[in-house]
């Protein structure tokens, strides 16, 4: 590893700051409120066939992961933000071709006096 990123994994496309309001938490009020939690992928892809083909098909179409993280996440009810996390990077790994993918996980606000409170995991596909 180097830099944080695996030596195998080509290229890194990236998507950061993502918002989204979801029901999260352990507490009755968290039950009730939605929260903004904030997201971080980096994902492993190989740039050159779209390079080469200036083509969208031709690479990972990081707007159709946006859509379609945040459509699962606003729907969902977890209690721990281990558990979106984890499903989350279920549902890239297995709906889009990303080999492997660092998740960043921040709720805002879990702890007074703390800017960021969160979680990170990396994952790869594991292919039959």
């Amino acid at each position: 590893m180097r830099d944080g990123v695996p030596q195998d994994s080509g290229d890194v496309l990236y998507l950061h700051d993502l918002r989204v309001d979801c029901i999260i938490g352990i507490w009755d009020w968290e039950r009730q409120t939605r929260q903004t939690i904030v997201l971080d992928l980096d994902m492993g892809v190989d740039i050159r066939a779209a390079a080469a083909s200036d083509d969208l098909r031709d690479t990972l179409d990081y707007k159709a992961v946006a859509k379609r993280v945040i459509a699962f996440v606003e729907a969902s009810e977890f209690r721990l933000v281990e558990t979106l996390a984890e499903r989350v990077a279920g549902l890239i790994l297995q709906e889009f071709p990303v080999p492997w993918l660092r998740l960043r996980l921040d709720k805002h606000g879990a702890i007074r006096g703390a800017g960021q409170v969160g979680l990170v995991i990396e994952r790869r596909r594991i292919d039959p």
